[in-house]
């Protein structure tokens, strides 16, 4: 009689630094939702935080007292931006340390439901004919708290769909997410341009002026709602080896255990946002103020320079998963640093027109803002399951509040050299942190999301 076969016995599931793990089999239904999630997430986000900029640009004297100077004027415009991003990094404090510890769906849609709520109140607001300097006080004001929900919304939607994508594919992935951010820029510039032509902006009593501002708001509250639904019938929360053991005070135990990887992720993340800050606040004024393009010319401008950018983030993605997230920014940094800083420089001392312009607009969009091509793969890649959401969301936040007090930085540059070449004294600058923080940071494309021991730690 033969012998039986041995009984395998089962393996115990892997330790990691914050509990057991196991193996991690994505059901690709679930993938799919997850990464559509995370696409229409990044993009209403974005859609939301670029709402400002572009819309409001035409609509400056509706917030604002007519006979304010141009610079006082440039200064109020950059605080409605800037308070937008400052309320960010407190939103990924608050958000991270629930979805590490309640969930990240249901703080997702919580986060998501805030800011719906406050971009339709701010669709609703009056003028400072009506109410004076409460106008832009309030203006100001309800974009801070936007910016607490939109942080808290990218902090855990992001890490949700990298959690549930397959190894080999997260490079991917997090390139077509965050495409949706220039896609996002190109969005707003068109609907504008379209709402321009039809209500021109022509005087403060303009039909522009009144109301057709508030369209785009509307729209945004609208897309808003529709991500709710989407979040709340179609996406799941990651299986608990993923998010891993809970702990009471995750913003506590990033600071004292991961310190190292939140520096150097600082460092990266100053440098992206000051290139993103003088491609999308900055560019568009240089455009109207020293090459005296009209509005419609800047908006096609940049309509341009955020295309081009979004098809380049994929390709960074895919090139990420290739060589590695390190070599990756170690070599984009240089990029922005000697390409998209002279063809910027070039541009500006041009005095061309608009065909200029255009010219140099694709590569200054992707040689600018292809950081964010990989960067949620990097970034949820840096941190442990436990912390996940707040790390991703504290790192990709709290480097924003520096780059966010851009047009200051730029007055104390104007001083000593011409003002439309000090932006590119700050893309030297975010092209040399880029570099700097892909070379401090360990590779990271070959982590396991359920598998804390894949993730390296820093030499």
């Amino acid at each position: 009689m033969s012998t039986p076969p041995p009984i395998a016995e089962p393996q115990p599931a892997a330790l990691d630094a914050d509990g057991p793990s196991a193996p991690h089999h994505p059901d690709p239904v679930k993938v799919r939702a997850a990464v559509r999630g995370g696409v229409l997430a990044y993009f209403v986000d974005q859609f939301d935080i670029y709402l400002p900029i572009v819309v409001l640009a035409p609509a400056a004297i509706y917030f604002q007292a007519a006979n304010l100077s141009p610079a006082t004027t440039a200064l109020l415009s950059s605080l409605v931006f800037a308070s937008t991003l400052i309320g960010r990094p407190l939103g990924a404090i608050i958000f991270g340390h629930f979805a590490d510890t309640v969930g990240r769906k249901r703080t997702t849609l919580v986060a998501v439901s805030g800011f719906g709520v406050v971009t339709l109140a701010i669709a609703c607001l009056p003028g400072h004919e009506t109410i004076g300097t409460w106008s832009i006080g309030l203006l100001i004001a309800l974009r801070f708290i936007d910016g607490i929900f939109l942080g808290g919304e990218y902090t855990t939607a992001i890490p949700l769909a990298m959690e549930w994508s397959p190894k080999h594919k997260r490079g991917l992935y997090a390139s077509v997410i965050t495409s949706t951010s220039p896609a996002a820029y190109v969005m707003i510039a068109a609907i504008t341009l379209l709402v321009l032509q039809v209500v021109p902006s022509a005087g403060l009593h303009s039909a522009y002026m009144q109301w057709g501002w508030r369209i785009p708001f509307v729209i945004g509250a609208l897309l808003a709602a529709v991500l709710f639904r989407y979040y709340l019938k179609q996406v799941h929360e990651p299986p608990a080896a993923l998010t891993g053991e809970k702990h009471k005070l995750p913003f506590v135990r990033l600071l004292r255990r991961y310190p190292r990887a939140l520096g150097q992720v600082f460092v990266l993340m100053t440098g992206t946002w000051l290139t993103t800050n003088v491609e999308a606040a900055v560019t568009p004024a240089q455009l109207a103020s020293h090459l005296h393009l009209t509005s419609k010319q800047v908006t096609l401008t940049m309509l341009v320079i955020n295309a081009a950018a979004a098809l380049s983030y994929p390709l960074f993605g895919l090139l990420s998963q290739r060589i590695g997230r390190r070599r990756f920014y170690i070599g984009y940094g240089i990029a922005v640093l000697v390409i998209g800083t002279g063809c910027y420089s070039l541009l500006m001392i041009s005095g061309g027109g608009l065909g200029t312009a255009l010219g140099f607009a694709v590569p200054i969009g992707v040689f600018t803002v292809g950081t964010f091509g990989p960067i949620a793969a990097y970034l949820t890649e840096r941190f442990p399951a436990s912390i996940r959401s707040t790390g991703y969301g504290v790192g990709y936040s709290l480097a924003l509040i520096a780059p966010a007090f851009y047009q200051f930085y730029l007055q104390r540059l104007g001083g000593i050299m011409p003002a439309h070449l000090a932006p590119a004294v700050l893309l030297v600058l975010a092209g040399a942190l880029i570099s700097l923080g892909g070379f401090l940071g360990p590779e990271t494309k070959d982590v396991d999301m359920s598998d804390d021991r894949t993730i390296p730690k820093l030499s």
